[in-house]
């Protein structure tokens, strides 16, 4: 599976009820193709507590390693994904809340005291809690509680989540730098990013210059493809043959679908060059991956 999104990568998902939106789930690497998650954001902030195992955790432009114990926070509108550290797999609870349900209403002082000056600055995109660091011990309580309440639903489990969640808020608040760096900048660059992966999500499947994606945020090539470089991690055209790969699954799972179509559809105009590519990223041809995830077989547990 891989999390769904639009073509700004903002995921799908629904995070809780439109009425109540928190959502708690547990979570494993393992059920991603590839023990990752794919690039991807949302209007939510999220908490990652790592349960057992490690995990590469991107947020915009920096690079954590998560250990079992460790908290992130993550905020709203932070492009983020995830990937297995070693090969190993990992387990982890999101906590992910529309920031809304601890400041009410817009005019509210603790909006514009308290949320609106770190949902607004991407410089402020994550805060790594680690058991050594100050606040974690009062961070990882208030957690545990919310997602207790969260589990059992006793009486009176709304309020008392939201007590939680303004002493998490607290504590990250505590941790904010009104002179994050570079704020405005983040955010223009965060927009940028969003586009050109806009971009690619809409048009993979074609070919692709790198004077079309500049073109696009208005940049010359050279610094659309440096932006993309110094924010991603990763260059522009190894992503996109990463995403192609990802998206040429769903493809792989048509039956009717030879693996030449499937190349094309994916954007690959050589079959021979998507096989050996798709080998590198999946550690088998199209053929073996077709034949292990998407033809039902009584050792297949994945079908049916």
């Amino acid at each position: 599976m891989q999390i769904q999104t639009n073509p700004s990568q903002k995921e799908l998902k629904q995070h809780g009820e439109a009425e109540f939106p928190i959502l708690v789930s547990e979570e494993q690497l393992s059920i991603y193709e590839s023990g990752t998650f794919l690039w991807h954001w949302h209007p939510e902030v999220e908490l990652t507590v790592i349960q057992s195992g490690e995990i590469i955790y991107h947020v915009n432009r920096s690079v954590y390693h998560l250990r079992q114990g460790d908290i992130l926070f993550c905020n709203a509108n932070a492009l983020h994904s995830g990937s297995m550290f070693q090969k190993k797999d990992c387990s982890y609870l999101s906590v992910t809340f529309d920031p809304q349900l601890i400041y009410g209403f817009h005019e509210s002082i603790v909006f514009r005291k308290y949320v609106d000056p770190i949902i607004q600055n991407m410089g402020f995109a994550a805060v790594l809690f680690s058991p050594e660091n100050d606040g974690y011990v009062r961070l990882l309580t208030a957690l545990q509680s919310l997602i207790r309440l969260f589990d059992r639903r006793p009486a009176y489990y709304e309020p008392d989540m939201i007590c939680q969640l303004l002493q998490i808020w607290k504590i990250i608040f505590q941790c904010y730098s009104p002179k994050a760096p570079a704020a405005d900048y983040e955010g223009k660059e965060l927009i940028r990013i969003k586009q050109i992966l806009s971009y690619l999500d809409q048009n993979f499947m074609n070919h692709i210059t790198l004077e079309d994606i500049s073109s696009v945020i208005n940049l010359c090539p050279g610094e659309c493809s440096r932006l993309f470089r110094r924010y991603m991690n990763v260059t522009l055209f190894s992503y996109l043959k990463e995403y192609r790969i990802s998206r040429s699954l769903d493809f792989l799972a048509e039956p009717g679908l030879s693996v030449t179509e499937v190349a094309a559809l994916s954007g690959f105009s050589d079959p021979n060059y998507y096989t050996k590519v798709f080998r590198s990223i999946k550690g088998c041809s199209p053929r073996t991956y077709r034949k292990k995830y998407f033809t039902c077989s009584p050792e297949n547990t994945k079908c049916g």
